[in-house]
C-alpha cells in the first residue's frame, strides 16, 4: 500500500528560515577590516559582556571550582567515552604505502589540522556536551592548537561548566565571545589566537551562516540546520518510549522536525495520543519549543512493511535515526542514510547527545545522504605521496606522455619525455598518442 500520513508537517526546516546572509556578511566585513576593536564592539552589542575575552588560567581555575563534583564526574565519564571512540576512529584512517607497480611506491598520510576552532553554544543553557564532542575529538586528532569559543553571559562570562569542560578536554585557549564575532575572531586570528584551519560545532542560524560564508577560507564540519530525528517502530515498540523519544528531540527548538515511521497503525495512533501530555509536562521553554515543533514540523507515517519503512527513512535521511523494531541486524544492514543510528529500545538519541561516545555534531536537512557527522577524520587531511626508482618510472612516464598528448597537454608530456631520455638513453619509445 502507499504510505499513509496520519500527521503531516505544515512547515519544513527551510520554510521560515530568515535570510541572515546580509547581516552576517556585514559583521564579517566589519571585523575583517576593523580587527579586534570591531569584534569587541559586536561583543558589547550582542553578548553584553566586557570581561576578559581570552580566559586566564586563574579564571579557568575559579570557574572550575564552581562546578559540583558530581557534574565533574559525569563530564569525565562522557569525555572518556568520546575520547576512546575517537581514538578507535583514528586507527581506521592511518598511514600506509603500497608498491603499486615494481619500483613505484604510493602512500597515504593522515596529517591533523594545526589550528581548530570549536564553537560551543551558550546562552540560557550550558552546552557542555558540545564542548566534549568538539574539543575532545580535535585533541585526539592531534591538532596543535584548539580554541574553544562560547558566548558569555552578560556580567558573568562563560558558564563555569563549559569552562571546566573545555579545559578538561584539551582546549589551549578559551574565547569568551559568541555568534558571528566569535567565529570571525577564530577565523581571522584575533586576540593572539592562530588563524583557524577548521571551524566546528553547532550554533544558531547566524553562526551557521558565518561558517557557510567563510568556508573555503577555513574548513568547516558542515552547514547545519535545525536538528531532526526519525523513529522507525514496528508492533513490538513501546508507545510511551516512542513518544518520549519524539518529545525529547522536539524540545531542541521550535523548528526541529521529528518523524515517526511505523508499520503499525495502532501504535501510531497511540503515540499521537501520548505526545501532547508528555509535552505539557515539560518546563515552559522546553514545552514551547516542543509544542511548535510537534504542531508544525512533525509527521507520522504508516507503511506497509519494513522495506517501505526503510526506504522512507533513507529518503528523509535524518540526522538521528532510532530503530525500535525486531531483527535489529536487518535494519543495521539495510539502512543507508542517517547521521547516527540508535538500535533498539535500550538506547536513545539522548545517550548519543550527551555521554555514550559517538559524536553529536551530525548532518541535518537531509545532508546525511552524502556526509557523516563530526569525527576525528574531519580534523585530519588525507594526503598522498609517491616515490619511484628509475626502472619503476619507465612505464609510468610512457603512459603519461601518451595520455598527455592525447589531451593536448604537451608540457606534461615533455616532463615525462625528459626523464625517459635521461634514464634510458639507449632506448627508443613511441610517445605519440593514437587519438
Amino acid at each position: 500500500m502507499a504510505r499513509e500520513y496520519l500527521k503531516t508537517s505544515t512547515k519544513t526546516a527551510q520554510t521560515d528560515s530568515e535570510d541572515v546572509s546580509h547581516i552576517v556578511r556585514e559583521i564579517l566585513s566589519d571585523i575583517a577590516s576593523g580587527g579586534e576593536a570591531s569584534a569587541m564592539e559586536y561583543a558589547a552589542k550582542f553578548d553584553k559582556y566586557d570581561g576578559n575575552v581570552i580566559l586566564t588560567d586563574e579564571e579557568i581555575e575559579a570557574a572550575s571550582a564552581l562546578v559540583p563534583q558530581k557534574l565533574k564526574d559525569d563530564i569525565q565519564f562522557s569525555h572518556d567515552n568520546v575520547r576512546r571512540f575517537a581514538e578507535a576512529q583514528k586507527q581506521t584512517g592511518g598511514n600506509f604505502d603500497l608498491e603499486i607497480v615494481p619500483g613505484l611506491i604510493l602512500g597515504q598520510r593522515s596529517i591533523p589540522c594545526q589550528a581548530a576552532g570549536c564553537y560551543v553554544p551558550g546562552g540560557r543553557y550550558s552546552h557542555i556536551a558540545s564542548a566534549i564532542m568538539t574539543v575532545t575529538t580535535a585533541k585526539v586528532a592531534g591538532c596543535e592548537h584548539i580554541t574553544a569559543c562560547s558566548p558569555p553571559r552578560p556580567g558573568e562570562g562563560i558558564a563555569p561548566a563549559i569552562v571546566y569542560t573545555a579545559h578538561l578536554c584539551g582546549a589551549d585557549k578559551i574565547l569568551a565571545m559568541g555568534g558571528v564575532q566569535g567565529i570571525a575572531a577564530m577565523t581571522y586570528g584575533l586576540f593572539g589566537l592562530p588563524k583557524a584551519d577548521i571551524l566546528v560545532g553547532p550554533g544558531n542560524q547566524f553562526v551557521a551562516e558565518a561558517k557557510r560564508i567563510l568556508f573555503g577560507r577555513v574548513g568547516i564540519d558542515m552547514i547545519a540546520g535545525p536538528t531532526d530525528s526519525l523513529i522507525l517502530a514496528d508492533e513490538t515498540a513501546d508507545p510511551e518510549i516512542v513518544a518520549a523519544d519524539l518529545v525529547g528531540q522536539a524540545e531542541h527548538g521550535y523548528n526541529s522536525p521529528v518523524w515517526l515511521v511505523t508499520s503499525d497503525r495502532d501504535l501510531a495512533i497511540k503515540v499521537m495520543e501520548l505526545v501532547p501530555d508528555q509535552i505539557a509536562s515539560l518546563p515552559e521553554t522546553n514545552r514551547n519549543n516542543a509544542e511548535a515543533a510537534w504542531r508544525e514540523y512533525a509527521e507520522v507515517i504508516v507503511c506497509s512493511d519494513r522495506e517501505e519503512m526503510a526506504a522512507t527513512s533513507d529518503e528523509y535521511a535524518p540526522e538521528h535515526l532510532t530503530v525500535q523494531a525486531k531483527d535489529l541486524p536487518w535494519w543495521l544492514e539495510r539502512l543507508k542514510c542517517y547521521g547516527s543510528l540508535f538500535l533498539g529500545e535500550e538506547t536513545t538519541v539522548a545517550f548519543g547527545d550527551k555521554a555514550s561516545g559517538t559524536n553529536h555534531v551530525l548532518p541535518t536537512s537531509r545532508s546525511a545522504k552524502y556526509t557523516g557527522g563530526l569525527s576525528v577524520h574531519k580534523f585530519m587531511k588525507i594526503v598522498t605521496w609517491q616515490q619511484a626508482s628509475r626502472k619503476g618510472s619507465k612505464p609510468i612516464a610512457e603512459a603519461t606522455a601518451r595520455i598527455s598528448r592525447l589531451e593536448g597537454m604537451e608540457g606534461h608530456a615533455r616532463s615525462a619525455d625528459v626523464r625517459l631520455r635521461k634514464y634510458f638513453p639507449d632506448e627508443e619509445f613511441d610517445l605519440t598518442s593514437n587519438g
